[in-house]
């Protein structure tokens, strides 16, 4: 007894059972239903702006021993909260509560965590509409609101 039909009029069968079995692909589940896309805070959307609620200190992951400066943010889109990491040296000091920042992935793999910050899936890139790295290296000025 075959499971799969043979023979010269089974390729339309063959082709229906081939299409229904692709749902037991958890990815290709995952792709057609748009999992992640409707779970991503930032909607699938490369960046996103937001509001500072908090500045919080991280903890790293073994072996590493630090404490990553990242801030609360809440999306402005859909009143999401993430946490975003602030990269470079003393640039909590360019950031303070209420300001409107412009946060992007990290670039892990799959849009997860990256390094040794647990959890922290997005980093900052502007502040109040101005580079971040520009302000920690001096080139700018911080704009008052």
């Amino acid at each position: 007894m075959r499971k799969s039909p043979l023979g010269l009029f089974a390729g339309r069968v063959l082709t229906k059972k081939k299409l229904k079995q692709r749902w037991a692909i958890s990815t290709y589940k995952r792709r057609k239903l748009g999992i992640d896309k409707k779970s991503d805070p930032l909607g699938g959307a490369p960046q996103g702006r937001g509001i500072v609620l908090e500045k919080v200190g991280i903890a790293a992951k073994q072996p590493n021993s630090a404490i990553r400066k990242c801030v609360r943010v809440q999306l402005i889109r859909n009143g999401k909260s993430v946490t975003a990491f602030l990269p470079r040296d003393g640039a909590m000091n360019f950031i303070d509560e209420h300001d409107e920042v412009t946060i992007e992935g990290m670039g892990a793999t799959q849009g997860g965590a990256m390094g040794d910050i647990p959890g922290v899936r997005f980093k900052v890139s502007k502040v109040n509409g101005t580079s971040l790295h520009e302000l920690v290296i001096g080139k700018k000025e911080k704009p008052r609101r």
